[in-house]
């Protein structure tokens, strides 16, 4: 008899991943494609690719989850505001999934579902307490605590990219002045290079990537733009520690690449803003799921939801 199969959708700022894991949490097929401009197109591709999963495993896949980009409400089912992708803003999910997706599902925030992901099977597996960053287009994160995801009265908890690490900094798509997203990802690591250079360069011709490379090459711009990332996200990580006291802390997403550059400034920084014994209980890893972590938990996490009775088709 065919295996059951679990649906993941991980929408991001940029790109829509999606996939299917069996029960033993194995992918068995993934893919992704350009996020949409709008909500309708949104839709339409997704109804596009339910469509091409059933036709290639056909009365198999179970239930599918959906991590969306954004402040996601329990209560009200929807995404009340998403500042990397605001055509989310106040949508009405449920009716419009219900259309096209013909079996339980389940909606979450991304970042908190990439968090079950890698509780279940990455870097955090089985771990008592954890708390996951994903540094990306922004900053999510996700709390698993005593073993199950950390959602907050309405659904709004583990939102540490909007914490203020600076006061005197930018405005953050989320409204707030200096929130952690605006220091610590992919366009704040592009503007300090573009400061520290000296160059009026087009910040749209420049990756992420560009100024990994040029850190390795030896570029002091480069480094200084990681330093000043990682002091960011170093502060963040003492106030984690001091406030949760979690066992891990795993950090992702596509910044997450250059490795030392960020982690050895952040963890230093880290060091000094928290108290030693919270220091030494946490251990800091980079996440092992890479970009599979969200659709691995939007898939799982749904499948959970099912199993326990608390999704209805």
């Amino acid at each position: 008899m065919p295996e059951n199969l679990y649906a993941g959708f991980d929408l991001g700022g940029t790109q829509l991943k999606y996939g299917l894991i069996n029960s033993s949490g194995r992918i068995i097929y993934k893919s992704q494609a350009p996020s949409p401009p709008d909500i309708k197109s949104l839709m339409d591709l997704i109804q596009r690719i339910w469509a091409e999963l059933d036709r290639r495993y056909p009365k198999r896949i179970k239930s599918a989850g959906f991590g969306f980009a954004g402040f996601f409400s329990l209560k009200r089912k929807r995404i009340m505001q998403s500042p990397n992708y605001p055509a989310l803003d106040n949508f009405p999910l449920f009716p419009a999934l219900k259309k096209i997706i013909p079996v339980p599902f389940a909606v979450h925030n991304d970042a908190n579902l990439a968090a079950y992901g890698e509780y279940l099977y990455g870097s955090a597996r089985r771990a008592h307490s954890l708390v996951f960053l994903t540094v990306g287009t922004g900053l999510g994160s996700g709390i698993i605590l005593e073993g199950e995801l950390w959602q907050g009265k309405g659904g709004f908890a583990g939102e540490l990219g909007h914490i203020t690490v600076n006061p005197e900094g930018l405005r953050c798509g989320c409204g707030n002045i200096g929130c952690l997203e605006t220091e610590v990802s992919a366009p704040a690591l592009v503007r300090n290079y573009l400061e520290f250079s000296g160059k009026s360069g087009n910040k749209d011709t420049l990756s992420a990537r560009d100024i990994y490379l040029r850190a390795r090459a030896g570029d002091e711009a480069a480094r200084k733009s990681f330093d000043r990332c990682g002091y960011f996200l170093g502060i963040a990580l003492g106030i984690v520690m001091n406030f949760l006291n979690p066992e891990k802390i795993i950090i992702g997403g596509g910044v997450m690449k250059a490795g030392r550059w960020l982690l050895r400034p952040a963890v230093a920084e880290a060091r000094k803003r928290s108290i030693a014994p919270a220091f030494a209980t946490c251990e800091i890893r980079r996440a092992s799921l890479g970009n599979d972590a969200g659709l691995m938990g939007a898939a799982a996490w749904a499948r959970h939801k099912m199993e326990a009775g608390k999704l209805t088709p």
